[in-house]
């Protein structure tokens, strides 16, 4: 298999593993309180980038006590914030609508450079964002959308928000972190952070239901671990912009297994939702792909 087919295929995979994370937060917030998952998803993926950096022989860089800084805070956000407002959310809404606004990031990252970084707009930008905002107003819409699943895809929009401040933070460090090292911070300092979070507003649980518990291992091993393996097994034979264009890949899976696997009805409104936000990635994806081309 040529090397691009293997790259497309691993990012496929990587992004397949994404949209399952949706219908695993929804078994688990059947069945445990969001920060102690958050915590034991971590305690479980941690010790495996640890065993990759050795395996690798990463080294943790120095780094400046700004960067520290930065790193805890992306931690709190990016990878405590994100996980337990998915979960959070999907106590009230189906995986069906979150799969929709999950798929809308990278044009809520870009929104947020242009309002935050001051990055000027282009024109397919905008165009981006109304696509995909009127993604979530299908979703918003629907028949279906009572009072509590409003509050529901309002959480897992938040969880997006939190996964966007998290790239727009990684362009404020002083020097680049190689990708396998700061998957590993994360997990570590994720961990501590959500532990304190559980142990102040959650408390010591008295029983872990097997279901949860189960998905909450397998969020940190496959989508978590395995996700990001392929990820960048796959961003290492393509050029960036083909791999941003796999994003798109990550609401379609999450809906189809929304479907399959919790078996929730698809109705119109998700389906046009879906493809409202899949219009926005894409296009977005194929005019950074022919700027580069370009330049």
């Amino acid at each position: 298999m040529q090397r691009h087919l293997q790259g497309y295929l691993y990012l496929t995979l990587a992004m397949i593993t994404v949209g399952s994370t949706v219908v695993a937060s929804r078994v688990i917030a059947s069945g445990m309180p969001p920060f102690t998952a958050t915590a034991l998803r971590f305690a479980a993926a941690f010790p495996f980038f640890v065993w990759l950096m050795r395996l690798t022989r990463t080294r943790l860089p120095s780094l400046a006590p700004r960067d520290w800084i930065i790193l805890v805070v992306q931690a709190g956000a990016g990878s405590v914030g994100y996980t337990t407002l998915l979960i959070s959310g999907l106590k009230l809404t189906t995986a069906a609508d979150a799969g929709v606004i999950i798929g809308t990031l990278p044009v809520v990252a870009g929104a947020l450079s242009v309002v935050v970084l001051g990055e000027r707009p282009h024109s397919s930008m905008v165009l981006a964002i109304a696509l995909a905002a009127t993604g979530v107003l299908f979703i918003a819409l629907s028949p279906d959308a009572g009072s509590g699943s409003l509050l529901g895809n309002a959480l897992v929009f938040g969880a997006v928000v939190c996964e966007s401040l998290f790239i727009l933070l990684n362009k404020n460090l002083s020097s680049p972190i190689p990708a396998l090292t700061q998957s590993a911070l994360m997990t570590g300092i994720g961990f501590v952070v959500a532990m304190v979070a559980a142990a102040g507003v959650e408390g010591v649980p008295n029983t872990f239901p097997v279901g949860a518990t189960s998905a909450v291992i397998y969020y940190a091993l496959v989508p978590t671990v395995a996700g990001f393996i392929l990820w960048y097994a796959g961003a290492e034979r393509v050029s960036g912009v083909e791999a941003s264009l796999f994003t798109a890949v990550a609401p379609v899976s999450a809906l189809l297994m929304a479907f399959v696997v919790l078996g929730e009805p698809l109705s119109g409104y998700q389906i046009g939702g879906v493809g409202c936000v899949l219009a926005a990635v894409l296009g977005l994806g194929l005019f950074q792909r022919r700027a580069a081309t370009t330049n």
